[in-house]
């Protein structure tokens, strides 16, 4: 049963309470945004302060959470960590709304279904013909494209453009499209693999 609270404040100690009510009945804990390096990035300097501070035996007293950039598009920054007296796990997503839905793809689905003990944790991956070209990815950082899937013709067409806010692109796919790290180009009629998102 997954309980959504709503938009919280820009605030530390607002933010702090409403994560400490929700361990009472919580598995597992995922928060949107607020996890880059702006001015308004309260999560990310919420939770780092609970992971700085220490019983008197220099225990964390409320878990540990870490921040990461990931070598990927979208989603780069990431946290992930433990918190409370139970260790509740908690991952913190970024902001943006394509960012958010890939990492939870990614990262969050995967950690749900292992805490339920069921098989199959990761979304298996298959080959497809990328029936457009894809002009430019990042060196250095694995992609994750939008694109619609059709398993019967074994293709997969890219859907909209790479960019983390552009969730009507996001609506028409049913599909990542996983460009490697030391990919920079895909041809047309190339084979990509696909991550199928039904």
């Amino acid at each position: 049963l997954a309980y959504r609270v709503g938009a919280v404040a820009d605030d530390a100690d607002t933010l702090r309470a409403t994560l400490e009510d929700q361990l009472i009945r919580a598995d597992i804990l995922v928060t949107s945004g607020g996890v880059s390096v702006g001015a308004y990035d309260v999560v990310k300097e919420t939770l780092t302060a609970l992971s700085e501070e220490t019983a008197p035996d220099g225990s964390p007293v409320s878990g540990r959470v870490e921040f990461r950039k990931l070598a990927m598009q979208p989603g780069k920054p990431q946290g992930f960590g433990l918190i409370g007296p139970d260790r509740i796990p908690l991952l913190a997503l970024p902001g943006n709304p394509v960012s958010s839905y890939v990492s939870f793809e990614l990262f969050v689905r995967p950690a749900i279904r292992a805490l339920m003990g069921l098989p199959d944790v990761q979304r298996p991956t298959v080959p497809a013909r990328c029936t457009d070209a894809i002009a430019s990815s990042p060196q250095g950082k694995r992609q994750f494209l939008r694109g619609s899937y059709d398993a019967e013709a074994g293709t997969v067409t890219p859907v909209g453009g790479a960019g983390s806010h552009l969730i009507k692109a996001m609506a028409h796919a049913n599909a990542l499209i996983v460009v490697p790290e030391d990919t920079t180009e895909v041809p047309a009629d190339a084979d990509v693999d696909v991550l199928p998102l039904g």
